[in-house]
Formats: C-alpha cells, structure tokens, sequence
C-alpha cells in the first residue's frame, strides 16, 4: 500500500484532532494526582487508550453518517470544518468508516468494562452516557439546539476528565469537575466556532445548532461569553478552593482568547476572513 493509501485509510479517524484526547486525560490525572498523589501509570495509558478509541470512533461515525446524509458533499472544506474528504474521494471506504466505527465503540465499551471491574460500578453511568454520545452525537444531537451546543464540550470536558478521575483513583472530587468545566466551555466554544462555515450545509441536511438559528453575527457573542467562562472557571475554582493555585496560568494564553473572540465577532459573516480566528481557536485549546 502507498502512503497515499494509508492516509485515506486513517482519514475517517481525523487523526490531526486526537490531541484533544491527550489535553483531556491529562487534565483528568492531574486532578487524580493533585488530590491522591501517585497513581499508576498503567491505568493513565488504559484510560487514555479508551478516551482514544471513543474519540475515534465518534469521528469515523460522523464520518460516515455525514457521507450518507450527503452534508459534506455540500460543505465547503477547510482545515476545521467539513469533515476529512476521504470518503468523496473513495466512496468505496464507506464500509470501511463504519466498520472503524463500531470496533473503536466495542473498544471503549471493552476498556471501559475493565475499568468498572478495577474501580467500582459508579463509573457506568458515565459510560453508558459517553457510548450514547457516540452513537447519536451526529444523526440525533446535532438537531437539537442545546445538545449540539453543549454536547462536545459535555463529551470532552465532564465525561473524559471526571471519567478519568475515577478510573484512576475511584472516586469522584470536586477538582476534577471544576477541572471539567473549563473544558467544557473551551470545547464548546472549538465547535460552535467550527460550525461557522458550514452554516448553509448543515442547514439544508436538517442540522440546527445555534449559528443556524440565531445567525453567525450573534453566536460570535455567544463564543466570548464561552471563552470568558473559562477564565471565570478558573479563578472560582480556586477562589473556593478545589483548584491549585497553579490552575491560573491558563491566564497565560488570554492573548489567544481576545484575539480569537474579537476576530469571531470583527468577521463572523465572512468565512475567508474567519480562518486566522480558527485557527486561534485551535491554538487556545
């Protein structure tokens, strides 16, 4: 196989944003660390193994349930938005996004099962919750206006960190949900700012998130406030104690957050324009 043919292969895994993976189950072992001390680093890799094929396998459903509906066909793509465009160029690797798909779900659910067996059935609720986003994050969620809002950021942020949390340690603390909910605000505000150029697109498959419904100019505010959430999280959090103080160096990338809020607002309207604020969005998180 060329190296052409193993890219195609590894599109509907969108590899270049597993990274987020990485920021989330770190930020999950640091409030693990930060309230038990050691923690065993088998149980760091496993956990970041299971947030990995959760994440890939929410891509490759996306993937191919945007083929299927035909949104992508539609969707002007660019670095953030429009999905990988492996399956336009290779129809034929339909199957082969499912089949990814449904292996990583069975993964997660596998890994996930063990984890429970090692640390408590308390986590299950947080399973059961996070293989329900998986499965109908793009057919069901993205038609609903508050769960397509909300929904990365409640996947990446209160699911992910708080789930790591326990599958490391076996409980639940308060520093790790206030952990959660700086990235549950950070990775709401990624995608709705993503949303942005395929606003007509999404539209025309039945999609209604918030750029739909109230327009692009408006949800740019939306987006501040999201990014202002993140700031406000991180100094409650340690105002009232669960968070080191430490957690305030995230006021270090504010450049990035007022740049990137006043760039969503200066050209929300005009998508060529909007690319340098995408990428900030990215940089930020």
């Amino acid at each position: 196989m060329t190296v052409k043919d193993w890219r195609q292969l590894l599109g509907p895994l969108r590899v270049d944003f597993l990274w987020m993976d990485a920021a989330c189950v770190l930020l999950g072992w640091g409030a693990a660390a930060w309230g038990y001390g050691q923690v065993n680093l088998w149980l760091v890799f496993l956990t970041f193994l299971g947030a990995l094929a959760a994440h890939i396998s929410v891509n490759a459903f996306n993937e191919y349930f945007d083929f299927r509906s035909g949104l992508d066909q539609r969707s002007g793509r660019t670095p953030f938005s429009g999905g990988s465009g492996t399956l336009q160029q290779r129809p034929e690797l339909e199957r082969w996004a499912l089949a990814v798909a449904v292996a990583m779900l069975a993964a997660t659910a596998a890994i996930g099962l063990f984890l429970v067996h090692l640390q408590g059935w308390e986590l299950i609720p947080i399973g059961v919750i996070g293989l329900f986003v998986i499965v109908a994050y793009t057919p069901w969620m993205t038609r609903n206006p508050v769960l397509a809002l909300l929904g990365c950021g409640f996947g990446f942020g209160i699911l992910m960190i708080n789930g790591t949390n326990f599958a490391l340690t076996g409980g639940f603390t308060w520093t790790a949900f206030t952990a959660s909910m700086i990235e549950f605000f950070q990775g709401n505000a990624l995608l709705m700012l993503n949303q942005f150029p395929d606003v007509a697109a999404d539209r025309a498959v039945g999609r209604r998130n918030l750029p739909i419904l109230i327009g692009r100019k408006k949800s740019s505010y939306v987006y501040a406030l999201f990014l202002l959430a993140i700031y406000v999280s991180a100094v409650v959090g340690v105002w009232i104690g669960p968070l080191p103080w430490p957690a305030l160096l995230v006021f270090l990338n504010l450049p990035f957050a007022l740049r990137a809020a006043r760039g969503a607002i200066r050209n929300a309207e005009d998508t060529h324009r909007l690319m340098p604020t995408l990428a900030d969005n990215v940089i930020l998180t």
